[in-house]
């Protein structure tokens, strides 16, 4: 069985991104990823590709888009979509065709965090590695065993995972 997924931000420019390659590499070839955004900020922060080429995934056809692209009739049919800031989460999003399953992934927003080069980079290192944490749990379900209401379940429960980050 073949999934699609759509992580969605305000911005699309970073967690949205992040996510969107680490599926897109881990969870090949039964998973194809999107991102797009409420308010896409048009540009993908150059942080969050650094953090993608550290961990060696592709970054090709990576883009801030608007979330309206997957709500038009000829969009690719989603199976989940993860809303991955508070703010996306809070907003009302489009109706999604074929009523794919939906959880909140809130990550911290690591393009807000102000300071020296190494908090932006390690901001960003944390938001990749909740992510990547993430997207590894929801690998490892029983999709095709689970019924709506479990899987819903679980989906939110990993929403809640944080990954412990030691500090330099």
């Amino acid at each position: 069985m073949h999934y699609s997924v759509l992580f969605l931000c305000t911005g699309n420019s970073a967690r949205s991104i992040m996510a969107e390659a680490i599926m897109n590499y881990r969870g090949r070839p039964n998973f194809t990823a999107y991102s797009a955004g409420s308010h896409p900020s048009g540009a993908v922060r150059p942080e969050a590709i650094v953090q993608l080429e550290s961990a060696h995934l592709p970054t090709d056809g990576l883009r801030s888009k608007s979330w309206e692209e997957f709500a038009k009739p000829d969009a690719p049919h989603l199976d989940f979509v993860f809303t991955v800031c508070d703010n996306a989460a809070k907003e009302v999003c489009p109706i999604w065709p074929g009523q794919p399953i939906t959880a909140h992934w809130g990550v911290p927003d690591p393009a807000a965090v102000h300071g020296s080069e190494a908090d932006v980079e390690r901001a960003f290192r944390e938001a990749f590695i909740i992510l990547d944490r993430r997207i590894s749990l929801f690998l490892c379900l029983p999709l095709k065993s689970l019924d709506g209401l479990a899987l819903k379940r679980e989906l939110d429960s990993i929403g809640q995972t944080a990954t412990p980050v030691p500090r330099e």
